[in-house]
């Protein structure tokens, strides 16, 4: 299908309305249902994380506490997360860019996220390791966000040595709601969800469409569809659900852009170089979640299947490799995904007088038809790679929580991973097949000082995954050089110490210490169609997060992070390109009364070594965001959201490398940016029902 058979008009708010609410007669829903486990007030002491942390860099973030912030993106809800920054280099069809305890995780190398259960990251993807799309995620059925930092935790396996986050969703909706959002550069967005009684249980449908042209020289043409059907049943033994979800997304994209250009006035800073690039996407998927109680005790289980496509156009070296065509290149993919993670909690008297034993079973299947192609103008003309690809990561862990004294208790983990792959390569001499094993241990240990006052101490062994294409390859299928192999499981070894307080009145802190080695820094480099061997890493770092609540309306939170991360050798020089070593955040969220709410949000993205030897940097970035929302009545809500509130002229990402420009005779290094959208502003209006 072409780009112009799947263009879609624009104009499209009143009728989604109206189908909406002619359809079905189910209710919409304005406000969203906290999680059964606890229900807390935002503003007040009475904050805290459900059950038993077992570090100090695990949190627990409530649907009502992310209504507060300003988010431009979805994935920026996972900026609650402390040190956690979520960039984007592209069209916002694209996967964003994520920095969490000094790893560049570029999409989420080293980041596995999951909503509702189903997981997000994609392994051996046409554009990069454990892409992790969060474009499909619906902001305003997200009911809770958990997160879990470090390889500490036994059901925690691929793509989680820097950390891992989960949305969930609601299981259903009190009102009926539609909201419409309009903004500047032709920003609109339609969301309409609700929840009826079916057969026993509740029946939940959202939907909403985005269309956006960006502040860009070239239209973004954003064009972005997201459905859901939810039905979920309590019963006396537990609750079950079944859920629906489908996304479709097309748009323009303008990439990095080279310092120079801008500089010689040869383009804006809202400019582009190749008016061609940009992508189209889509995400189908059925997942079966239950928690049931039995005679052993608590049986989870979660089951889906998931139908994924990409086609993504990008040229970030322009006119380097092809003077005459250009050297723009089409990552492209088909994948089906089948997989399951099931769970038995039960409590025993085993060493400790209190022991809680979890025995878990995970496997997951991806069977891909992985291509890279050079194009002009969308169009192939030269096949670099086309690959088929089948594998599959099961996994079997055991977690043993032990609380040994009033003050003393202990997690104890551990976890077997087994990855088979199957490469059938276009290029017969990079076709393969294996197998890889790795056993982690973890620990945990939490000793309580005061009722009110925690310390942990944690060490544990990680992993991601390397794309499989890479454990097979013996030939650069560009260049037809010779290259290694990589290990199919890069192992991680991480330490850590810290403590969590609420003992100042309406105050709670949380401080850590870490420390993480990483065997290897192996990355499948989709624009080249090769592996790139990083070689093995260090990082330590420090991290301090703090949440007050001096009144009863007003809550503030702030975190800041320092982090030292270095190659462990290397001939040009030690430092990891994009490894941001300090970021720093404050949010400031006000209920004034029952009808206004505020919120402020300043973030800051430190400098980072640009390449090996340090000699070029980029620059810090900061931005400030606000939102205020008026209850006019119950039932109709009016705000206003400001994006970049002082104007800054930052940049979203900075890279360093060598391109050529139409007309230039020879190649040049350059910092290539992206830049921070100016301040814009985006309206609301939310009606209940």
């Amino acid at each position: 299908m072409t780009r112009q058979q799947r263009h879609r008009p624009k104009t499209f708010i009143f009728s989604l309305i109206a189908t909406c609410l002619t359809s079905t007669g189910l209710s919409y829903a304005a406000e969203l249902t906290p999680m059964t486990i606890e229900t807390i007030e935002v503003f007040g002491s009475q904050l805290k994380i459900p059950g038993k942390p077992k570090t100090a860099a695990e949190g627990f973030v409530f649907g009502n506490q992310l209504q507060l912030r300003p988010v431009s993106r979805p994935a920026e809800l996972l900026e609650f997360v402390p040190g956690l920054i979520a960039t984007q280099h592209s069209g916002e069809g694209k996967g964003n860019q994520y920095f969490l305890r000094g790893f560049n995780l570029d999409h989420g190398t080293d980041l596995a996220l999951t909503i509702d259960g189903l997981p997000v990251n994609m392994p051996s993807h046409a554009h990069g390791q454990g892409y992790a799309d969060l474009n499909f995620l619906i902001p305003e059925l997200v009911s809770s966000l958990s997160y879990k930092k470090g390889p500490y935790y036994g059901d925690i396996g691929d793509f989680g040595t820097a950390g891992s986050s989960q949305f969930n969703y609601t299981d259903y909706l009190d009102q009926p709601q539609v909201s419409i959002e309009y903004g500047e550069d032709d920003y609109q967005r339609v969301f309409a969800a609700g929840s009826a009684k079916v057969a026993s249980g509740h029946l939940t449908l959202a939907i909403a469409q985005s269309a956006y042209e960006g502040p860009w020289t070239l239209d973004q043409d954003l064009d972005k569809r997201n459905a859901l059907a939810k039905f979920s049943r309590q019963t006396t033994q537990g609750n079950w659900s079944i859920t629906a979800m489908s996304y479709d997304n097309s748009w323009n994209a303008t990439d990095q852009i080279p310092e120079r250009a801008v500089q010689q006035n040869l383009l804006g800073r809202y400019g582009h170089v190749d008016g061609s690039d940009g992508g189209e996407t889509q995400r189908h998927s059925l997942a079966l979640k239950a928690d049931m109680q039995s005679a052993l005790g608590t049986v989870s289980l979660n089951a889906y299947a998931i139908d994924y496509e990409l086609a993504l156009f990008s040229n970030f070296t322009y006119f380097l490799d092809d003077p005459v065509r250009g050297d723009q290149f089409e990552q492209s993919e088909r994948r089906h995904v089948l997989g399951f993670s099931s769970s038995l909690t039960r409590n025993i008297d085993l060493i400790a007088p209190s022991s809680s034993l979890v025995l878990g079973l995970q496997s997951r299947f991806d069977d891909i038809d992985v291509g890279l192609y050079k194009t002009q103008e969308r169009i192939r003309h030269t096949i670099t790679r086309e690959d088929e690809v089948k594998q599959s990561l099961t996994s079997l862990y055991g977690t043993l929580d032990q609380q040994w004294t009033q003050r003393f208790r202990t997690s104890m983990a551990l976890r077997f991973d087994s990855f088979n792959y199957d490469v059938s390569a276009g290029i017969p001499a990079n076709s393969g097949d294996g197998r890889d094993n790795l056993v982690s241990p973890k620990a945990n240990f939490i000793y309580s000082l005061r009722e009110d006052t925690d310390l942990f101490l944690s060490a544990g062994r990680g992993f991601h995954s390397n794309d499989a294409r890479g454990t097979t390859a013996t030939i650069d299928p560009v260049s037809g050089q010779p290259i290694e192999k990589v290990d199919p499981l890069a192992k991680a070894f991480s330490t850590e110490v810290g403590i969590r307080s609420s003992a100042l009145e309406n105050t709670q802190i949380a401080a850590s210490i870490f420390s993480l080695k990483l065997d290897s820094e192996l990355l499948y480099v989709g624009d080249a169609g090769t592996t790139e061997a990083l070689g093995g890493t260090k990082r330590k770092g420090v991290e301090l997060g703090i949440i007050y609540t001096p009144t009863d309306y007003l809550l503030v939170d702030a975190d800041v992070t320092a982090t030292h991360a270095r190659f462990k050798r290397g001939a040009a020089g030690r430092h990891i390109p994009n490894s941001v070593a300090r970021t720093a955040s404050l949010g400031i969220s006000a209920k004034p009364n029952d009808n206004w709410d505020l919120g402020l949000r300043v973030r800051y993205l430190g400098e980072a070594a640009l390449e090996e030897s340090n000699t070029v940097r980029s620059d810090p970035t900061l931005l400030v965001n606000a939102q205020a929302s008026y209850k006019l009545n119950p039932n109709i809500t009016l705000s206003l959201s400001v994006f970049n509130l002082s104007d800054e002229k930052d940049n979203d990402i900075t890279y360093y490398y060598e391109s050529q420009l139409a007309g230039e005779v020879t190649s040049q290094e350059d910092i290539h940016f992206h830049p921070v959208e100016p301040r814009h502003f985006r309206l609301g209006l939310k009606i209940a029902f």
